[in-house]
């Protein structure tokens, strides 16, 4: 039996293994369907090679695979293992082909429901959680496989104990390793994000530096030609024109190079509560004009050092693609500020046409957007202002049903 519990073992490794070396660099809804794919082999090598028990009733790990695509992938991931363990389950035949096909019907039943909250744990609870499941599911497993016994012999009652045992162990471990896979796939992608941000942001600062200088002397040279005498007034009309354009010009260009370093005239130690109250008077007529409300709550006393014009664009940013994504049904953008301990969260939700995985993983890259019209430069901006603030960007959205963006904020006391 040990040797069969530790084929088990290895099969469900397996599938974690090939995922880790030849697909985790593909696009995220990719890697569902190819998960999928890998849970399904495991689940029937567990049940080509199970630990049999009495009157054809067998035990293994099939659930293992079946529970985690369940509980991450919901109803449209879970039906496919289902219909394969059922099927191979009827190939394999017995006495227990029947129970098998009530039992995992209830669990692919009841199990997937629970997808979409079990997504927006925390890693750690979903470990636990998960964990859980698979104990509770073999658990309904042997108390179902009892109703068919009057009688049960030492060796049931041995491999029941095992059977617990070593489901909570092997889920518990299986989970550990999808987990740290998740968290490394967002960790490269945060560290390739900053370093996108770090090198846009040099490439900003030096570019508008060399245009501002020759917008500098182009300037003094058509003011000292605006106070010629020689001149005539269309002559001095067009220079005026010209400076004015040169002054736009030349706003432009700081601006870039606020957006590449924050500026320390503009820097303040506070709560956010001036800035955002700001942003909310600005972007409310512009939230009327295309039928969305806005819901703001405020509860926050922790400060932290930032750039306010920065964070006023980035909350003009985030509140605009929130109202825009609902401007053609309407609906109401929630906004809120509080605090957790030692970080300042900021969350923002709307009603509108949502995103899937694959578009939001895609945020913040440089001329990618959503909106046909949409040029991507704003949520860049975002992820560079919240990025310089040594923040987080968490993004749950489903097509259909609107966003949310949750941004954590760590406190920064000012430097002397």
């Amino acid at each position: 039996m040990i040797d069969t519990l530790l084929l088990n073992f290895l099969f469900l490794h397996f599938p974690v293994l090939l995922f880790l070396i030849f697909f985790e660099n593909r696009s995220f809804s990719y890697n569902k369907y190819i998960f999928v794919f890998l849970a399904s082999i495991p689940m029937v090598l567990c049940m080509a090679f199970p630990i049999d028990m009495i009157n054809g009733f067998i035990f293994d790990f099939r659930y293992v695979p079946f529970v985690i695509v369940a509980l991450y992938g919901g109803y449209k991931f879970a039906f496919p293992l289902y219909i394969v363990l059922n099927i191979y389950r009827l190939i394999i035949g017995g006495e227990g082909v029947l129970p098998s096909f009530l039992f995992s019907t209830t669990i692919f039943a009841i199990l997937p429901y629970f997808s979409q909250y079990f997504i927006k744990l925390t890693s750690k609870k979903r470990i636990i959680c998960a964990t859980i499941a698979s104990f509770l599911t073999i658990l309904f497993y042997l108390a179902t496989l009892t109703s068919f016994f009057q009688e049960f012999n030492q060796e049931f009652w041995a491999i029941s104990l095992y059977a617990l045992v070593t489901y909570v162990i092997v889920s518990t471990i299986i989970m550990v390793l999808i987990e740290k896979i998740i968290y490394n796939s967002k960790a490269r992608e945060a560290l390739l994000r900053a370093e996108r941000i770090d090198d846009i942001s040099e490439l900003s600062a030096s570019v508008s530096h060399e245009i501002k200088n020759p917008l500098t002397v182009t300037s003094g040279f058509l003011q000292l030609l605006n106070q010629s005498e020689t001149i005539t007034a269309d002559e001095k009309r067009y220079i005026q024109f010209s400076l004015l354009e040169l002054k736009r010009a030349e706003k432009i260009v700081n601006d870039f190079i606020a957006f590449a370093k924050p500026q320390s005239e503009n820097m303040v130690y506070s709560n956010f509560k001036e800035e955002t109250e700001y942003v909310k008077n600005i972007i409310t007529p512009y939230a009327n004009m295309h039928r969305v409300d806005i819901e703001f709550y405020f509860d926050n006393d922790l400060k932290t050092y930032y750039d306010k014009n920065q964070v006023q664009q980035c909350l003009i940013n985030l509140y605009k693609n929130g109202v825009e994504s609902m401007k053609q049904s309407g609906g109401t953008l929630y906004v809120s500020v509080t605090e957790q301990r030692k970080t300042i969260v900021f969350e923002v939700s709307d009603q509108g046409d949502g995103m899937t995985q694959e578009e939001i993983m895609t945020l913040g890259r440089p001329y990618y957007s959503t909106k046909k019209e949409g040029t991507g430069l704003g949520m860049l901006m975002i992820y560079s202002t919240v990025n310089k603030l040594k923040g987080k960007i968490e993004v749950s959205s489903e097509k259909g049903k609107g966003t949310t963006f949750m941004i954590a904020i760590p406190v920064q006391k000012p430097t002397l």
